[in-house]
């Protein structure tokens, strides 16, 4: 968004602020939750067909508030944040550096979050009081969930719908 000028200009402060109204401005606009993205091609791998099939769901479901992704290495919220929406995807990591990398996704909020083992049920109902909490969900809100039956790279396997009132267990 900066050319040369005004990248080094006497403004910056007010150049990044433009930028950020810009931006924002264009992800309210109502092309920005629907996407197009690999509609028209295979899918090559279980983790990336579950984080597409995830997307589209959130986006065409009505009630859909949020986006939970377990993740060990963030690859499946990268995959995810390709997609437009205007759902936020919380990945939830017990590994510090992969908190970090996924800060960087778009619409993707990284959450610490401690599992020695694949994610049970236990753990999603964990994971939505956590998200209950910072007043990110509230009873009778739908939520997407993905995760793996194991804690392998790639490993990303299940999407669920759960309802944040019904119980999960």
């Amino acid at each position: 968004m900066l050319s040369a000028e005004t990248a080094a200009g006497s403004f910056p402060v007010e150049t990044v602020e433009a930028m950020v109204r810009i931006i924002l401005g264009a992800e309210k606009h109502p092309t920005a939750s629907f996407d197009n993205y690999r509609m028209d091609q295979a899918f090559s791998t279980v983790d990336e067909s579950i984080a597409l099939a995830s997307m589209f769901t959130a986006n065409h479901l009505e009630g859909v508030k949020a986006i939970i992704c377990f993740t060990e290495s963030g690859s499946t919220p990268r995959l995810m944040s390709r997609v437009g929406s205007q759902l936020p995807i919380f990945a939830f990591s017990r590994h510090v550096s992969t908190q970090r990398k996924v800060a960087l996704y778009r619409g993707v909020q990284p959450i610490a979050f401690d599992t020695d083992s694949a994610p049970c049920a236990e753990d999603f109902v964990r994971a939505i009081e956590m998200l209950k909490a910072q007043g990110s969900l509230v009873n009778g809100d739908f939520v997407i969930v993905s995760s793996g039956d194991t804690t392998l790279l790639g490993g990303t396997n299940t999407m669920k719908i759960l309802r944040v009132d019904d119980k999960i267990i």
